[in-house]
């Protein structure tokens, strides 16, 4: 299996190197800490995995801005999440983007090598922690579409950022994220363009 790196510290990369190196089956193909190159690069090398940190500061987009992308350029290439962070939305919202695993970083490294090869088999390699988060989010009652999401949706409509959105509505992108997960859960959809979509239909924001 031919895997792409992306985590923006070069410590933590060279230590994934190693990992993968010395298991048999992997092979570290190249590796980046911009989520902007490792869409040129997963186009370039074509790994059959990316193993990505959801936090990337060294570019323009996130780790889940890059796996939307992947998935949408490179559709063969599985995506799995190596992240410090567990929250309950970072979970959904990897998900909701296309990634085909979730793992801790502080997690066994068996449990890396096999929710790759899970992915690569076309499953879902998931973090036990992972997954109890997931369900919690999934279960939690939906109820009706606030006026704060009302709001918004009406943005997403506009085609904006999660960035423009939070600066508009003077909130933090990681509020925005956590109100796009229950907008997701609460309309069905699975991503921006079908919860605007299906927003739409119900009356909840104008045509226009």
């Amino acid at each position: 299996m031919r895997v792409l790196l992306v985590d923006d510290h070069v410590v933590v990369r060279a230590g994934l190197r190693a990992l993968l190196d010395g298991e048999p089956g992997f092979e570290v193909v190249g590796e980046t800490g911009d989520g902007e190159e490792s869409i040129r690069l997963a186009l370039d090398l074509r790994p059959d995995l990316v193993l990505m940190d959801l936090r990337l500061d060294n570019g323009a987009i996130d780790g889940i801005e890059a796996t939307r992308r992947l998935a949408a350029v490179a559709p063969a290439t599985k995506v799995v999440v190596l992240t410090s962070h567990g929250t309950r939305t970072d979970v959904a919202l990897a998900l909701a983007a296309g990634a085909r695993g979730y793992v801790l970083k502080a997690g066994p490294p068996d449990e890396l090598f096999r929710a790759l090869r899970t992915a690569n088999d076309g499953g879902t390699g998931m973090a036990h922690q992972a997954v109890e988060l997931l369900v919690d989010e999934v279960t939690q009652p939906t109820g009706p579409i606030s006026d704060r999401e009302i709001d918004v949706l009406r943005l997403l409509a506009q085609g904006r950022s999660n960035r423009e959105i939070a600066l508009d509505l003077f909130l933090s992108e990681a509020t925005i994220k956590t109100h796009l997960v229950r907008i997701y859960r609460k309309l069905g959809a699975a991503n921006r363009a079908a919860a605007v979509t299906e927003a739409t239909r119900r009356g909840l924001i104008p045509l226009d």
